[in-house]
């Protein structure tokens, strides 16, 4: 089980919406790339509020990640598209349901 994670929570500027959801999912094959990080999910938890929340084996692939492609073009366009700056909390899995495959 990947107990390393990370948990970033955005608010989609009003109009901006759109935009963060196609933001977002143009980010799937990226993350798909990184050697470091086994799950990636881009969530919509609100008509204006999106977060994404992914695993890691190890404290290097979270950090890795956090240097990423992803990274730098979510806060290079930071001020454009959301109402208030990114969180990322680091978060720790507990406990998960993984299935057999």
């Amino acid at each position: 089980m990947d107990s390393f994670a990370l948990l970033g929570t955005f608010h989609a500027k009003p109009g901006k919406e759109a935009e963060v959801e196609a933001f977002l999912k143009s980010a799937l094959p990226i993350a798909s790339a990184e050697a470091g990080t086994a799950h990636w999910f881009a969530l919509k938890l609100g008509p204006a509020k999106f977060g994404i929340f992914d695993t890691f084996p190890t404290e290097a692939g979270r950090q890795a990640h956090l240097t990423g492609e992803i990274a730098k073009a979510l806060f290079a366009r930071a001020e454009e598209l959301f109402a208030v700056p990114p969180q990322v909390e680091h978060v720790e899995v507990l406990a998960a349901k993984i299935p057999r495959g």
